[in-house]
């Protein structure tokens, strides 16, 4: 299994307030690590090269492709909790990422702490993985990842607003305004995701979805979705009359398994950017133990897909048990062909 070693958190360990962090820290968690059975995969922000106490031989292990320095301009934090999450690795690290709870599931699980005592790392060991609780976002997680690879934005997890219809209209007039007023192409993360489509997109099959200039996707927890769905219309009316748009924006409640209770997101797109369909269906295969949890809660798997990716109909999620999955928590997931592409 990899594990990322946060580098710059592993040499800053230990360190006096005037000291430098040490190379010598990084060299022993790789020598570590290996000995465990690991592959370590060192990733460092692009400070440390200029901190580091050994900068000549640091930049030599950055330019033989050993160490790895994140890209300018990028948080070294997110990257490596998303590359981990990419590359399903652990990390070497005694930072929390607490501000990262959101975005990233069940980050206690992949992260490894550690010691330092006489300039040898002792490696600790990861919280075991929340069970239950945390596969379905999982699996969700797992299939927007999969329909990534196939070129479909996905809006990505963002940090839940406290719930309310006042509060889910001035976020969409907000946002909306924003991108008017910069001039803001849809395709920008945190506005509108647009998605790439496979041929036109599919006329609507109700006279307001053809006619409406934007579809509200309402992001809720299962627990707050018949209340949301309540506020609907009065927000679809105040949206439009607010903005002086020629026809109200639709508003579509979605069940999503990454909102917490109480608070909603916004996933906001051109009506003429949306598939009516989605053109993937979902083949779930999961553990005998989950499987009656997951194939409860197929439907808001498929709801919280369909939001994420800005379609309209749901995928179908077809869930099955296999022996093969060996313990709690295991699953595989497979896209086949569905829809209309």
């Amino acid at each position: 299994m990899k594990v990322i070693i946060d580098a710059s958190n592993v040499a800053h360990y230990g360190k006096g307030a005037d000291e430098k962090p040490l190379l010598k820290n990084i060299l022993s968690s790789i020598e570590s690590l290996k000995k465990l059975g690991y592959e370590p995969v060192i990733i460092a922000d692009a400070s440390l090269r200029h901190e580091i106490d050994d900068k000549k031989s640091f930049n030599n292990y950055l330019q033989d492709g050993e160490f790895h320095q994140v890209p300018s301009g990028t948080t070294a934090d997110h990257y490596i909790l998303k590359l981990a999450e990419e590359d399903d690795a652990k990390i070497l690290s005694n930072d929390n990422f607490r501000e990262y709870f959101d975005e990233f599931q069940d980050i206690n699980s992949r992260r490894i702490p550690f010691t330092l005592k006489d300039g040898e790392i002792d490696i600790g060991t990861s919280s075991k993985p929340k069970k239950i609780k945390n596969i379905l976002q999982k699996i969700s997680t797992e299939t927007l990842y999969q329909f990534e690879k196939k070129n479909m934005d996905s809006y990505r997890t963002k940090k839940g607003k406290k719930l309310s219809g006042i509060a889910i209209a001035k976020e969409a007039i907000d946002r909306i305004t924003k991108s008017k007023e910069d001039g803001i192409e849809p395709k920008l993360e945190g506005l509108f995701m647009k998605i790439p489509l496979f041929e036109k997109v599919m006329s609507m099959v109700e006279e307001a979805e053809k006619t409406s200039d934007f579809i509200i996707f309402v992001l809720v927890h299962p627990k707050d979705y018949k209340d949301a769905v309540k506020n609907a219309g009065n927000i679809a009316v105040t949206v439009g009359d607010r903005l002086k748009l020629d026809h109200a924006p639709l508003v579509a409640v979605r069940n999503d398994l990454f909102t917490r209770p109480g608070s909603f997101e916004l996933n906001i797109i051109y009506s003429d950017e949306v598939v009516e369909e989605s053109p993937y269906n979902v083949n779930i295969t999961i553990n005998d133990h989950d499987y009656s949890f997951v194939k409860k809660n197929s439907r808001n798997i498929a709801s919280t897909i369909a939001a994420r990716l800005g379609t309209w109909k749901f995928p179908i999620v077809s869930v099955k048990p296999s022996m093969l999955m060996e313990k709690p928590g295991q699953f595989d997931i497979i896209l086949e062909k569905g829809g209309k592409d």
